[in-house]
């Protein structure tokens, strides 16, 4: 079942927090992926960002609902 997180007395919907989260982990691990020149075998940027999202956008909506 999924519950509503509280953050001082705003209900918040866990996939809004999830995807805080993904969006978190994403600009981080761009920035390392920037700073070790790993871009340069990327054929797409942008579209590397979307799918780079979205696996980990989901990999911590299934996480979160495996600790819940």
């Amino acid at each position: 079942m999924i519950h509503e997180t509280s953050i001082v007395g705003l209900f918040l919907s866990p996939l809004l927090v999830s995807a805080f989260f993904a969006l978190v982990a994403s600009w981080s691990l761009r920035r390392f992926l920037r700073a070790f020149g790993m871009y340069r075998y990327v054929f797409h940027g942008a579209l590397f960002d979307l799918a780079l999202y979205v696996i980990l956008w989901s990999a911590i909506s299934s996480l979160w609902e495996i600790a819940s």
